[in-house]
């Protein structure tokens, strides 16, 4: 088990956040169906946050506005969890025990899910794959450390979870959290929401400025599993603060 501390940012305010939503069977919408920027409210009234919200996710964290010192504790270590794969999803459910301390916030480890190429731009550029921490109070408010991948060495993190992943929907499998995660922890901090309907705002933003590095035939094993890319498109910032890390 590791606890890493960091310092990075926010002046920015913690907002409630609703329930993480859950995928519903034999969901209406993908990545691929056509729908022009991801247009999901024409699908469903359910969905109408994606078109009409000011604070969307994901952004370009070029924008970022500010600079600072926020404590970020994250306690990764050995997980044991669940896969649950399905279309356009590539997760792994875990069992509690882990989890992040944002700003003297307490946010527990849920699941860890990927999307191809990373949701998050810096400075314009997309890495090939994120990996999205997800966390929750136990209050509901929602909380997220993403993780970016770039192509270099294998990670061995990443090969245990593959295979798992190549096993099979329900396979149970122990995760090196800590081995996902970059050696420096700085982060982009910024208020946003879902990045896949509903889209729901209120989610605490995390994104790792450093990449980890991941073999081409990882990130190419994930894509596949994922059916191809799964990431929405860039939203406007809008007057949002994001803090870079110094």
């Amino acid at each position: 088990m590791m606890t890493k501390l960091l310092g990075a940012a926010a002046a920015c305010a913690m907002i409630a956040t609703p329930a993480l939503a859950q995928e519903k069977p034999g969901k209406d919408w993908n990545f691929g169906d056509g729908v022009t920027d991801e247009r999901w409210s024409l699908i469903s009234t359910e969905y109408g946050m994606c078109d009409a919200g000011l604070m969307q996710s994901p952004i370009d964290l070029a924008t970022a506005k500010a600079r600072g010192n926020v404590e970020l504790d994250v306690n990764f270590g050995d997980a044991p969890g669940t896969v649950a794969l399905g279309e356009e999803k590539v997760q792994v459910d875990f069992a509690p025990g882990y989890g992040m301390n944002s700003g003297g916030k307490d946010f527990n480890l849920i699941q860890v899910h990927f999307h191809t190429p990373a949701e998050h731009a810096i400075d314009g550029e997309r890495q090939p794959l994120v990996a999205h921490f997800v966390h929750a109070t136990d209050e509901g408010e929602l909380g997220v450390l993403g993780v970016l991948y770039e192509v270099g060495d294998g990670n061995d993190a990443l090969d245990t979870l593959v295979a798992a992943v190549n096993m099979g929907d329900g396979t149970s499998v122990t995760v090196d959290t800590e081995g996902m995660l970059p050696d420096d922890l700085d982060v982009y901090r910024y208020m946003g929401s879902l990045t896949t309907p509903p889209c729901s705002e209120g989610v605490n933003w995390h994104v790792v400025a450093e990449p980890v590095e991941a073999s081409a035939e990882q990130i190419a094993a994930i894509r596949a599993a994922l059916g191809g890319d799964t990431a929405r498109s860039i939203q406007p910032t809008g007057n949002r603060l994001v803090v870079a890390p110094e």
